[in-house]
């Protein structure tokens, strides 16, 4: 068979996934490089733990919130090709002027123009890859796309740890434009160049047929904001705790993906170069089999009949991740502490996909990209903005310590694990009758 669905031929759905891998392979390496430049920025501006989080995770997440859903609600009506191309060109301009900025308000304005930029990314993705690959295939697709999460988070730790340590040995640059910049902010300059060939590429990419989903004539020019609250609404018992529980081990995701580097920094001595190399291995590997494993499970699991298998492959995550994320800060040396951050970033990342996935088996087409935008609203909302602050804050307020670092993680998965599996336990029967009944009307697919 040479059409995957929509009439988009099998070569041209796959091309699409692969441009867009590397756009959020991309859009991770940029907002997340930071977490190996703690120690530069703390000292050139003389800021705190928590001015430092800021910086990482509220300034880059405050635009990139707020404007997910207005423009998911854009690509549920519009070109979602072109919305996510100048998205990329944003946000890796607006990478490239972080390596400008010389105060602490300058970075942080720049940091807000990142989140801007990569707000356009992934709502209208999910969308695309919705209508290029059939139900069953949906999930695999999306894992495969979110295998960006840890190669773009991996490559931030090791091409930034190797950027910055390249930058430092050379010493300063007499290029014109960049006389007199420090090593970190030339790290980022070259982590966001590479953003405009991916731009160049996506423009490649077809836009393919909308379909799929139960749809009615009066959604042709999409849902209103009214019918999309009144589908929540009907369906609050499989949309509620599914969101729910992904904002709740957000919040620990982010919060170990920004702290777990500078533990080993901080507490075993380990060089910057070396704690993000070898951390940005572990989550280049184990992050990326968690996100392959955690989708190719869904199916296997269908196949026994279980309609929830999203959902319960979810919960099984949040159960299993509880150990070794409280055990792993507390490790009493580098080697074990880098051994036990090979299971905690296997599960951080084989949830997300799935959950993704999740929503759009139950979630009418023309409300994809807006639903999308919600789960990313949320999880970052919690994860992106609180995740990092909530670890500094607990070590700057409660301890008053840099060296209690691992205290202030190992808090973390105590109050997300247990809370998100129990969220997602409720959910299950809910989601099973939200899945029938799109299914029922769901158009077929080829």
């Amino acid at each position: 068979m040479n059409t995957t669905t929509q009439g988009v031929s099998k070569g041209r759905a796959y091309y699409a996934l692969g441009v867009l891998l590397c756009a959020y392979i991309l859009s991770f390496i940029d907002r997340n490089v930071m977490a190996v430049l703690i120690g530069p920025i703390r000292d050139d501006f003389a800021i705190s733990d928590f001015q430092y989080s800021l910086l990482h995770g509220f300034a880059f997440s405050m635009f990139y919130i707020a404007l997910g859903l207005p423009i998911a609600r854009l690509a549920d009506r519009h070109s979602r090709k072109w919305i996510v191309t100048a998205g990329v060109v944003c946000w890796s301009l607006m990478t490239c002027l972080c390596g400008a900025a010389r105060s602490f308000a300058a970075l942080f304005i720049t940091r807000v123009g990142v989140g801007v930029g990569e707000a356009a990314l992934s709502p209208p993705a999910f969308s695309l890859l919705s209508d290029m690959f059939a139900a069953d295939k949906l999930p695999r697709a999306i894992a495969v796309y979110s295998l960006g999460i840890t190669l773009g988070g991996g490559l931030a730790y090791i091409i930034g740890g190797a950027a910055y340590e390249y930058f430092s040995e050379r010493g300063p640059l007499d290029w014109p434009l960049l006389s007199g910049l420090r090593p970190w902010q030339l790290t980022f300059i070259a982590v966001g160049l590479p953003g405009f060939a991916i731009a160049g590429l996506l423009l490649l990419m077809t836009e393919p047929r909308r379909g799929g989903g139960r749809e009615d004539a009066n959604a042709a020019e999409g849902y209103s904001l009214g019918q999309i609250a009144a589908h929540l609404k009907i369906h609050r018992g499989a949309y509620g705790p599914l969101l729910g529980a992904m904002s709740l081990l957000s919040i620990l995701g982010y919060g170990t993906m920004a702290w777990y580097p500078e533990l080993l920094i901080r507490n075993f001595a380990l060089g910057r170069a070396e704690a993000g190399g070898q951390f940005g291995l572990i989550f280049l590997i184990a992050g990326s089999a968690g996100t392959v494993l955690g989708g190719w499970a869904v199916q296997p699991l269908r196949e026994r009949g279980y309609a929830d298998a999203p959902v319960r492959v979810i919960l099984f995550v949040a159960a299993l991740w509880l150990l070794p994320a409280c055990l792993g800060p507390l490790a009493p040396s580098a080697r074990l502490a880098l051994l036990a951050a090979i299971p905690i970033v296997l599960l951080l990342n084989a949830y997300f996909g799935v959950g993704v996935a999740a929503l759009q088996l139950i979630t009418p087409n023309r409300m994809r990209a807006q639903v999308s935008a919600l789960l990313l609203f949320l999880t970052n909302l919690f994860g992106l903005a609180l995740g990092p602050s909530a670890v500094a804050a607990i070590t700057d307020f409660a301890f008053g310590d840099d060296l209690a670092l691992r205290y202030s993680l190992m808090a973390l998965p105590l109050l997300a694990c247990p809370a998100a599996a129990a969220l997602l336990a409720t959910g299950l029967r809910p989601y099973r009758r939200a899945l029938s009944m799109s299914e029922a009307g769901m158009e077929s697919k080829t």
